[in-house]
């Protein structure tokens, strides 16, 4: 009789071992058994277990998509109680579209770990704390990345894993004073989000509020975007427009049109809607065009990183940009 093979890993971290060593053994794992003519290698969650490293198999199962070729990679399982279902949806739905043909979406059912964890995870299944303020969810999160929310707190006790030889770096993404200072508070870097909020006046509120606090400048995200010409990069980028929607319940969103706009608002159950349009600035132009334009704007605010967000969807244009930009700074001009 002729059957398939497939594996299921845990990602398992034997005694003296971490959870890096135990991913680099999941790896050539997964390598062996493509070699060896297995059908499918499977990941799997569990939650607040320190001899397991698999607490996101969806994560793991991208970094082994992109380490094999031809052996399917999936999850055995997600456990759905934890999410939402549209979520994991566009999970898979990305890593399908990443590797065609190759992706497995196994589903489970148990909860994957202790209560306590499970009851971390759904936290905010509760619709009273859906609502709750921005900063008590940043400051959780933050806990939770190092060693867990505060005694007398209701998930006190729950632990994230697996322990990283190094935390991730810890960004808020923001445009307002209000959200330097949150980032400041917790120690965390801030990015202003220049391409959403332009504002000079804001600008220079947010970076000195986040200065005072930190210490140091925080990065500066923007639109730019270079081509040969000036004139070949203001018509690429054209007119770019965004439009903010305020509901009356004191939302506001920023969106790229204004029929995305009255569909939000139609979802939102609102008709009463206002919409505020925006042109959001654009550094456009040759590759030393932009290199002078960020060149001024460090030099004023004191910038040493941005993070540049291109409005252009050509990609041959978009890969040109970068490389444009890259050989202007290699220039020192006179």
């Amino acid at each position: 009789m002729s059957y398939s093979l497939s594996l299921l890993d845990k990602s398992l971290i034997p005694e003296g071992a971490n959870a890096a060593q135990a991913f680099q053994h999941t790896i050539a794992l997964a390598q062996s058994a493509e070699r060896l003519g297995y059908r499918r290698y499977w990941l799997a969650e569990h939650h607040g277990n320190r001899n397991y490293a698999g607490s996101a198999p969806e994560v793991l199962a991208s970094h082994l998509l992109a380490k094999t070729s031809l052996i399917r990679i999936g999850t055995g399982g997600v456990m759905l109680q934890h999410y939402s279902p549209f979520k994991v949806a566009e999970t898979f739905r990305v890593l399908a579209s990443l590797a065609p043909g190759r992706v497995d979406l196994g589903i489970g059912k148990a909860p994957g770990g202790l209560p306590l964890t499970s009851k971390a995870l759904q936290w905010l299944h509760d619709p009273v704390r859906r609502h709750e303020d921005f900063a008590v969810r940043l400051s959780e999160l933050d806990a939770f990345l190092h060693d867990g929310v505060a005694s007398g707190h209701a998930l006190a006790g729950a632990v994230a894993t697996p322990n990283p030889p190094q935390l991730p770096q810890r960004v808020l993404l923001g445009g307002s004073p209000e959200s330097a200072v949150l980032a400041a508070q917790l120690g965390w870097e801030f990015v202003y989000a220049g391409h959403f909020n332009g504002d000079p006046v804001n600008l220079a509120q947010s970076v000195e509020a986040y200065r005072e606090r930190a210490g140091r400048a925080p990065l500066l995200a923007l639109f730019a975007f270079a081509a040969e010409t000036h004139e070949e990069a203001a018509r690429l980028v054209g007119a770019l427009r965004s439009f903010r929607v305020h509901l009356p319940t004191g939302q506001t969103v920023n969106l790229p049109s204004l029929e995305a706009a009255a569909e939000f608002a139609r979802q939102a159950g609102v008709s009463d809607y206002r919409t505020e349009e925006r042109r959001p600035h654009v550094i456009a132009g040759t590759g030393e065009e932009v290199r002078d334009a960020l060149d001024a704007l460090s030099e004023r605010f004191g910038i040493e990183e941005f993070v540049i967000d291109i409005p252009v969807a050509d990609f041959a244009a978009r890969h040109a940009s970068v490389e444009l930009l890259a050989r202007a700074r290699e220039t020192v001009p006179a």
